[in-house]
């Protein structure tokens, strides 16, 4: 896995704050992992690993 930087408003890391607080991902990374693998399969650009 790479490392990546990732700036995002506010609201969005409050979003994902809140997400982690009620225990759906265990961390901030995880569920960016999800977003972000959600977005590719729906964009049809997943390459499964």
């Amino acid at each position: 896995m790479k490392l990546i930087t990732l700036n995002l408003p506010e609201p969005y890391l409050e979003g994902l704050e809140k997400l982690v607080q009620e225990e759906l991902y265990p961390n901030r990374s995880e569920a960016i992992r999800h977003a972000v693998r959600d977005l590719i399969r729906k964009e049809k650009a997943f390459t499964p690993l």
